[in-house]
């Protein structure tokens, strides 16, 4: 993929995070890796991939999600240098289900991580429907390192049944509480002026901690110096959170606002304030081994 020039690279937001880091520099090296097409490596790990995650913001309610997409790996490819195809359609009581389906031009980011091998992608870009599900058109291509993913060796594929009726709220349940302290990992859908993008958050369990029942707080760990989330929040708050269960399938959609904070130690760390929360039992068709966490892990409490 050609790299991206620096100055296309990251918008005021992510500029303004990077200058308060002090790293500047090493991210304009880092986004080097950014390009717009898609390399024959990189099309051949999105054809190994039974999960794919989207991100953008429903055009009616300017809401942003982070939405789960499933199917037999080969559901997602390239299919030339710069587009890739979804076979296939998010479920109805999706919240991205109407906007997806009314799409022409939606700007739209994914991720497609794989536990096996700690390996993950990021396509944004924008996307349409076909006559076979999605199309999206890459504007940005990037991989990330495996910093923070936890290993999981293996998944099986349940028969896919319709998932029981969505459970809607305006506050997390004590249920969703705990299983959000006890998740290793989320998504994060986040919106810029020009775009969408979709990334991976992952830690040991009680890396995210809800102080409230609309309230959760995550630190903001070392990782490739872009800044891309926390830039893309500094100038819109607005965001999507996916929780996984993935022993069961279930999934937990969150949307509202989520505001980075820097202390006088240097440390960063995002609260997010809940919109609407949305659960789905057995929402997605695949079941994962037990994690083997990531030694990149921090330990709890420091």
């Amino acid at each position: 993929m050609a790299a991206a020039e620096a100055g296309e690279t990251y918008h005021a937001g992510s500029r303004a995070v990077q200058d308060r880091v002090g790293v500047r520099e090493f991210a304009d090296r880092v986004g080097q890796i950014i390009g717009q097409g898609i390399k024959p490596v990189a099309a051949a790990f999105l054809e190994l991939q039974p999960l794919l995650i989207l991100g953008a913001a429903d055009p009616a309610t300017g809401r942003v999600w982070a939405s789960p997409l499933a199917g037999t790996p080969g559901f997602v490819r390239a299919t030339g240098p710069h587009q890739i195809s979804v076979t296939g359609d998010p479920r109805p009581a999706d919240p991205l289900a109407r906007a997806l389906a009314d799409a022409d031009d939606l700007p739209v980011g994914t991720i497609a991580l794989d536990p096996r091998t700690r390996r993950r992608m990021r396509v944004d870009g924008r996307l349409r429907r076909t006559a076979g599900g999605l199309a999206i058109e890459a504007e940005r291509v990037f991989a990330n390192c495996p910093k923070y993913i936890q290993r999981r060796e293996s998944y099986e594929t349940v028969a896919d049944r319709d998932p029981a009726r969505p459970r809607h709220g305006t506050e997390l349940t004590t249920s969703q509480a705990e299983f959000i302290a006890a998740a290793d990992t989320f998504f994060l859908a986040t919106v810029h002026e020009h775009g969408a993008d979709a990334s991976h958050r992952g830690g040991n369990p009680g890396f995210v901690r809800p102080t409230s029942p609309r309230e959760l707080v995550w630190p903001d760990y070392t990782g490739n110096a872009m800044f891309l989330s926390l830039g893309n929040l500094l100038a819109d708050p607005r965001a999507g959170l996916l929780f996984l269960d993935w022993n069961t399938g279930t999934t937990l959609q969150l949307t509202g606002e989520a505001r980075p904070e820097f202390d006088e130690h240097g440390e960063r760390r995002v609260r997010f304030t809940l919109t609407e929360a949305v659960e789905t039992p057995a929402a997605v068709p695949l079941r994962w081994s037990p994690p083997e966490y990531s030694p990149a892990n921090p330990a709890q409490g420091h």
